[in-house]
């Protein structure tokens, strides 16, 4: 269900002159705030111009989309820069947006993100943010134990031991939504097998039999196998188990950037806040991050396409992208924006200085179907590591049923 929120605006004047009507599923607080001054500032530069904001949960958005852009089009949409927006273009329901991005420039303020865009050389988003994936850190717990942030794979096996020798569970994790555990399998398959192999596998072009996704599992197992994240976590959304990490019931914490914010809600001071880059495996292995794109589309049948190509054009400006960022804790895709000094805003940053490839994750860069498969297989592998082998077996048939 979507929750229908504007200044006065009811869904039922979607057609109606001057308005703007926006879906998104923008339900983390400092999500819903970034979004709100947006929608604000956009009122104030276009004041005969309402805005109605349609929010939906971000897995009910995902099952929806499809059919609201067919049988209900809103004027913008939120969703996901690479593969997961090639369906909606191919079956007509975004529209192209190529001329707004040479009136305003776009390319030159988007240039690392333009490809992920393209298709057919032709753009059908504006990019708004993205927030890199690394493994935040209690750096107070890590001075108390003293552990230095691990730099490969043998050292963070070490400090995990240490920690859990000591009675705090090396990892927070929630499982429930399936894509938190996406960020482990990715990494680790980056860090062993690099970027090309990843994008292969996840193009179809590889075997999830093939020896290097074993070696994959064998090493997450080295994690899952000695009890080094959090029990029941299949139970739990990714923000729940924020609460284990704030109250130093669990020192370590894989996720995208945007979580920093709601740490800080759960109690944290940003000092007690570290993060580092996922650990090497193989010293011969590129560097690679994960830093998914956030973006904004309007639907091919938009009933306010001139509202909804105002909006992109203002969401674009670095000034926008600025404030939306700071408040949401994430990093503008804008170039030419500004962004904090805090200490975490310069090690997200610096997440991504000198790699060579950037990946969008796991449920961007494979199908919906192969998605929903793919990270069910990886849940129930944290939950039940003896299940390996046929756990990789069912996604190979999965690949094979769609790609072949």
């Amino acid at each position: 269900m979507g929750l229908a929120l504007s200044g006065g605006v009811l869904a039922s004047g979607m057609g109606s002159a001057a308005s703007l009507v926006i879906n998104s599923d923008h339900t983390d607080p400092a999500a819903r705030e970034s979004l709100a001054a947006v929608i604000e500032g956009f009122e104030n530069t276009y004041p005969d111009i309402k805005v109605t904001w349609n929010r939906f949960a971000t897995e009910g958005y995902k099952s929806s989309i499809r059919n609201f852009l067919a049988a209900n089009p809103p004027d913008i949409v939120r969703w996901y820069a690479g593969n997961r927006m090639l369906p909606f273009v191919e079956a007509g329901l975004f529209a192209d947006i190529s001329d707004l991005w040479q009136q305003e420039e776009m390319s030159d303020a988007f240039p690392s993100m333009a490809s992920s865009l393209t298709y057919q050389d032709k753009q059908w988003a504006v990019p708004y943010s993205y927030y890199p994936w690394g493994i935040y850190y209690r750096a107070d717990i890590f001075e108390e134990q003293g552990i230095t942030p691990p730099e490969d794979w043998q050292a963070l096996l070490a400090a995990s031991r240490q920690l859990k020798d000591n009675g705090i569970t090396p990892f927070a994790i929630g499982s429930k939504a399936l894509w938190p555990a996406a960020g482990w399998f990715d990494y680790i398959n980056l860090r062993l097998n690099g970027y090309d192999f990843h994008m292969q596998l996840t193009r179809g072009e590889a075997d999830y039999t093939d020896p290097r996704v074993k070696n994959v599992f064998d090493h997450w197992a080295e994690l899952v196998k000695p009890g080094f994240y959090n029990q029941n976590h299949a139970a739990l959304e990714w923000q729940d188990a924020v609460p284990l990490f704030a109250q130093g019931e669990a020192a370590m914490y894989l996720m995208g950037s945007f979580t920093v914010e709601v740490m800080k809600s759960a109690g944290l001071e940003e000092a007690q806040i570290g993060l580092m880059r996922f650990p090497t495996i193989d010293r011969d292995v590129a560097d690679a991050v994960e830093a998914p794109t956030e973006m904004f589309a309007t639907p091919a049948n938009a009933p306010n396409p001139d509202s909804a190509r105002k909006f992109l054009a203002y969401v674009a400006r670095p000034d926008v992208q600025a404030e939306m960022n700071r408040i949401a804790g994430t990093l503008p895709a804008n170039r030419h924006a500004s962004v904090d000094d805090s200490p975490l805003t310069r090690q997200a940053t610096a997440l991504l200085s000198g790699v060579e490839s950037v990946s969008q994750f796991y449920d961007r860069d494979v199908p919906p179907r192969m998605a929903k498969v793919g990270m069910q297989g990886f849940q129930e592998f944290m939950v039940r590591p003896d299940q390996q082998a046929d756990i990789l077996q069912r996604l190979d048939q999965m690949t094979r049923r769609l790609y072949r």
